[in-house]
């Protein structure tokens, strides 16, 4: 089971090392009828990524996932401007919101 739920985690690594996930990195905390509970941690710096519940009946993965590109880091100007555009927002705010049909 491990070798199958390692297939998910091929191109991706640490977020803190950058090291890549390999089957030691995922621990099968409970396996049940439709219900396997896993623990994902680096093993080159001990970061933990959390404890997932997976609904499953079989796995079959055919490709990897993929790492995609996000958006840019937050950084201190992106905060000024934040701070700036609270700071102004006046009795009409709800205007800012969208609007729901």
């Amino acid at each position: 089971m491990k070798k199958k739920l390692k297939v998910l985690f091929d191109n991706l690594c640490c977020s803190q090392c950058k090291t890549g996930f390999d089957e030691d990195s995922i621990q099968i905390k409970r396996d049940e009828d439709g219900l396997l509970v896993t623990h994902l941690m680096c093993q080159h710096c001990g970061k933990s990524f959390g404890v997932a519940f997976l609904g499953l009946s079989s796995i079959e993965v055919k490709e990897p996932l993929e790492v995609q590109d996000g958006p840019e880091p937050i950084n201190y100007d992106d905060v000024i401007d934040a701070h700036r555009f609270i700071k102004n927002l006046d009795e009409h705010w709800q205007d800012f919101l969208p609007k729901n049909d």
